[in-house]
């Protein structure tokens, strides 16, 4: 005879038995099947990508682990969705790991599936060069969108600075997304920034900077009032690089830069989004096989559940 739990308790016993888990237990669709995002509003996403790495490669395995670690992180007020069917798993989406323009072209084509279908895209990584295709589908359906950008690096870099001959490489998404028009005009707004920074580029297209010498002087509470009350009503997308959190809570990063924020602060960044108009968000640069007792994977779970309570 199957035991039965409670609602919460039945994600984790499906979990175990069947030893392995979609993002947080939720159920699983077909992006191919035209019917499969009917009523669906929050889709998650991963992408298997690395390409154009500068340091550590091995993000493309973090959408297996952080699925894994994501059934430890269900919660609250994301739980009517999940058990609803409101919030599913999309898959991956997969994308040649030697051909960076085709999967700009992928997972661009995937996100305007979703959006097409009015529902939300929550991607895990895959390196941060996978957010600007998401960002494009963005404009293309919402015009101009704000975007909360959390990193520890501005990304904003030319291909010549990374000794990458490809100038789409991870550290150059969001002067992409800048030239290109991808964001309005004032609303990048970075968080966390504390190695290296294109003042030129920044006073160009007024970009906004929240350094981690600011966010530890104001604290996070003030530093999100500040950014909610400058991005108003506008569509607003998140894209957190899991390496703007210290290495002490998140040491499986390619790119590790000490003095982030902790944990908690990650977490009560993404929880004070609460009220804008979320359109997305994803999350950046889990890389497995550096990671210790899934502290990076199972933070990364914790703030796409934080996003969708946000938008839930």
């Amino acid at each position: 005879m199957e035991r039965k739990g409670s609602e919460g308790e039945q994600f984790f016993i499906d979990y175990v038995r069947r030893g392995t888990t979609t993002f947080f237990g939720a159920p699983s669709v077909d992006l191919a099947d035209p019917d499969a995002l009917k009523d669906r509003r929050a889709v998650f996403l991963g992408v298997p990508y690395d390409g154009g790495t500068s340091q550590y490669s091995g993000a493309r395995y973090a959408p297996h682990s952080v699925r894994a670690a994501s059934i430890f992180a269900v919660k609250g007020e994301g739980m009517p969705w999940l058990l609803g069917g409101q919030a599913v798993d999309g898959g991956n989406l997969a994308a040649p790991m030697r051909d960076p323009a085709q999967m700009r072209e992928v997972v661009e084509q995937g996100i305007a599936t979703v959006l097409a279908a009015e529902g939300r895209p929550f991607i895990v990584g895959g390196n941060h060069s996978v957010t600007l295709p998401v960002l494009r589908a963005l404009k293309r359906k919402l015009g101009p969108i704000a975007v909360v950008h959390v990193d520890a690096h501005p990304d904003t870099a030319r291909g010549a600075e990374f000794f990458c001959a490809d100038d789409y490489h991870h550290g150059a998404p969001l002067r992409h997304a800048l030239e290109e028009g991808l964001i309005a005009p004032g609303q990048l707004h970075q968080i966390g920034i504390r190695v290296g920074h294109d003042e030129e580029l920044a006073k160009k297209h007024g970009v906004v900077v929240y350094d981690m010498t600011e966010v530890q002087d104001r604290g996070i509470p003030i530093i999100m009032a500040r950014v909610r009350a400058a991005v108003g009503s506008l569509p607003t997308y998140l894209t957190f690089d899991i390496d703007a959190v210290d290495p002490a809570f998140a040491p499986g990063t390619g790119t590790p830069a000490c003095g982030g924020l902790t944990s908690r602060e990650a977490l009560r960044l993404v929880r004070s989004l609460k009220g804008m108009r979320l359109c997305g968000m994803d999350v950046v640069e889990v890389l497995p096989a550096l990671d210790h007792a899934d502290l990076t994977s199972l933070l990364a779970a914790s703030l796409l559940m934080e996003g969708l309570c946000v938008v839930a």
